[in-house]
């Protein structure tokens, strides 16, 4: 990571509440891996959420423990805990200002749902974060409409941010509709990898009614 003449390394940076992680989570990564080159793909279950209802989170170990049981096959990945065991609400700036730290001199590529970009004006320090990374913008077909051209060039303009479409197939899979499969005893095989679904399903989560 540091004292070495090897060219910087290219990271790609996927946080979510991974409430639980699946499918669509992980084709995401794998394509900004495979469209950006990366070298390594980190997933990093938050922490506290300043922007959710904890009460419906499971705390932040089992959900490290589904990505990790998720990210296990694919060398290319790997699964964070800084959110996890940072104090108090988990702020992205802080995330890539840490990442920078631990990956002196490397390029961090944030991937988020093209949608995402029409919040981050609202995030902490949205200027830090913009400067600290590139940002993978996923949209079907690595198309924008009119709408996020217009949402990109503003954010261009205002905090020099380099954002870079990210073609993405959109799995029509959410994690709150996985949680009521579950609660109301549907299956959920194939949504989200099968080691899984048997964690989900041999320690009882997301059965109660708190996980609607």
């Amino acid at each position: 990571m540091n004292g070495t003449k090897e060219s910087p390394k290219k990271i790609g940076v996927l946080g979510g509440t991974f409430n639980p992680i699946h499918f669509g989570h992980l084709l995401l990564a794998e394509q900004a891996r495979q469209t950006f080159c990366l070298d390594l793909v980190l997933l990093i279950p938050s922490g506290l959420s300043y922007m959710k209802r904890t009460q419906e989170i499971l705390p932040g170990e089992i959900r490290l423990e589904m990505a990790r049981l998720a990210a296990a096959d694919n060398p290319f990945f790997s699964v964070s805990d800084l959110e996890v065991k940072r104090s108090g609400n988990s702020y992205t700036c802080e995330t890539l200002q840490q990442l920078h730290a631990l990956y002196e001199g490397a390029s961090l590529y944030y991937i988020v749902g093209a949608d995402t970009l029409f919040q981050m004006e609202q995030w902490r320090e949205p200027e830090s974060i913009f400067s600290g990374c590139i940002t993978a913008a996923a949209v079907r077909d690595g198309i924008a409409d009119d709408r996020l051209k217009e949402k990109i060039d503003c954010l261009r303009r205002t905090y020099g941010a380099d954002i870079r479409l990210l073609p993405s197939l959109h799995l029509e899979i959410s994690s709150s509709d996985i949680r009521t499969r579950i609660r109301e005893g549907r299956s959920v095989r194939y949504l989200v990898p099968e080691n899984v679904r048997q964690f989900i399903l041999s320690n009882g989560l997301y059965r109660g009614k708190e996980f609607s």
